[in-house]
């Protein structure tokens, strides 16, 4: 096979892995595409089944770690059977299992050294793992450990499900003439040492994959890659992973790094619609979005994509394109810098368990410098505000509801000024064009809201979106009432 004439590539999430029926659907996708690069989660499941096996071995329990490794191996081998796997990928497969116990081992071991009651070790939040994640760092099972290495360990831990699926998807592209081959994506994706939620270092991973992987999909030789998304490596070699949205968000440097053609991502659903389905059946699939649209999605509880993927396309204006891998030929939604209509609404979006957070104090008042302090508090915590509106001696932001779990942030804060905790809100977005020059719009909003208090609304901002915070239970109904008008309708202003 001679080199791509243009280099895509393509995303498949864990349901688009979940069995080698689907694996197979997901390879004629490939095979149709000519992708270049293929970025895979882990199959289905199996990234919870590994957080619940964390869960045990930091707890001490590795008593009940077997039922767990149990059902993950027959898991695989069963679609490695499917795939009427040879021996050297059954061998990888066992060398995995094999790994798998020995840092489950290595994680109880190091509690255990620590002394501490490891009933009362911290519970993982499955959603910060997302089936989308997580690197290796190979150790001897008798290799010392000191009590920094659990955070490494888990790192390790976690990715090890896309280390499986990209083994057992290169075997199923080989079973249908694509040539293809697994390819470490640490060897690139070069990170800081943030272990669960890695900062990728850019500078870094363009070379590198230039020089390691570019060739491999060039020449005379050329074949399909499939490698592992959410996963990452410091300088030194030591596994990371990337976090919620790990695996779109791999996908994404991976075609910036390549200079790519397009980026494909790949889930069960086709394309974004204009609201979530589950919560009002009468939506409208997106055909077309502009980057500042879909930013404006996906920041505000858009699922089908992660905030963070959009990135690395935008700064090469990469075209990104959104599919289901289970009814390819349904289209999906695309995604450019600039597109042929630019609709006043586009979508609706809702984002849950958000907290408000006001700060007052007559020190802000004819002042300047308080923001400055009040966000430099959120940049040396690290955590991320949606939603600001202020007053003469009051700020007010919203936040994720688990941000309240940040003591040390919230006491820094409240020395600012007399600081309102309120919690357990819904934001509702509207996302379009032009919002913040169309008179009417938000006459026609509080009219259809007149009897659901709105606790703050952001608008002015941005163009793309308009923002209304409601209390929790709430926003549903004001959802559903508002894609009725403002979609459903097409409202005219």
């Amino acid at each position: 096979m001679s080199s791509f004439s243009k280099i895509i590539v393509s995303k498949f999430g864990g349901s688009s892995m979940a069995d080698a029926v689907a694996m197979k659907r997901s390879a004629e996708i490939v095979k149709k595409q000519n992708s270049a690069v293929v970025v895979v989660s882990a199959t289905y499941g199996t990234t919870n089944l590994l957080v619940a096996a964390a869960e045990k071995a930091d707890k001490g329990k590795s008593e009940q770690l077997e039922p767990i490794f149990k059902e993950i191996r027959e898991n695989h081998n069963k679609i490695a059977a499917d795939l009427n796997a040879d021996a050297f990928l059954l061998e990888e497969l066992k060398k995995i299992y094999k790994e798998m116990d020995t840092v489950a081992r290595q994680i109880a071991a190091v509690r255990q050294a620590e002394g501490e009651n490891v009933e009362e070790a911290e519970d993982i939040d499955p959603d910060l793992i997302d089936p989308e994640k997580q690197p290796k760092r190979s150790l001897e099972p008798d290799e010392k450990l000191s009590t920094g290495e659990i955070p490494r360990l888990k790192d390790t831990f976690f990715g090890l499900g896309e280390r499986m699926s990209s083994l057992l998807f290169t075997r199923c592209l080989q079973i249908i003439g694509v040539p293809a081959s697994t390819f470490d994506v640490a060897k690139v994706m070069r990170t800081d040492d943030r272990f669960s939620r890695a900062v990728p270092v850019f500078d870094a991973i363009e070379p590198l994959a230039q020089k390691y992987l570019y060739p491999l999909i060039s020449g005379d030789n050329a074949k399909t890659i499939v490698t592992q998304g959410f996963i990452g490596a410091t300088e030194s070699g030591v596994r990371t992973t990337l976090g919620r949205g790990g695996s779109d968000y791999s996908a994404a440097i991976l075609a910036w790094a390549l200079n790519a053609a397009e980026l494909e991502i790949w889930t069960d659903v086709g394309g974004v619609a204009t609201t979530d389905p589950r919560i009002t059946p009468n939506t409208k699939p997106i055909r077309e979005l502009s980057f500042q649209e879909a930013a404006e999605l996906a920041t505000f509880g858009a699922k089908i994509l992660h905030p963070s993927t959009l990135i690395p396309a935008i700064w090469k204006e990469i075209p990104v394109y959104v599919g289901s891998s289970i009814h390819p030929d349904d289209g999906g939604t695309r995604i450019y810098r600039t597109v042929g209509e630019a609709p006043l609404i586009r979508a609706l979006t809702i984002r849950r368990n958000q907290s408000l957070l006001t700060i007052t104090t007559p020190d802000m008042l004819n002042t300047y410098g308080f923001l400055y302090r009040v966000f430099k508090l959120f940049n040396d915590y690290k955590v991320s505000v949606d939603s600001i509106t202020t007053s003469e001696i009051s700020v007010a932001m919203t936040v994720d509801d688990v941000t309240l779990n940040n003591t040390e942030l919230l006491e820094a804060l409240g020395k600012l000024g007399q600081l309102q905790i309120e919690k357990s809100f819904d934001q509702v977005s509207i996302i379009g064009n032009n919002i913040n020059h169309t008179a009417g719009l938000a006459q026609k909003v509080f009219q259809e809201l007149s009897d659901i208090n709105v606790r703050m609304i952001g608008q002015g901002a941005s163009k793309h979106n308009f923002c209304l915070l409601v209390d929790e239970g709430n926003g549903e109904e004001a959802l559903k009432r508002l894609h009725k008008i403002l979609i459903e309708k097409e409202v005219q202003l």
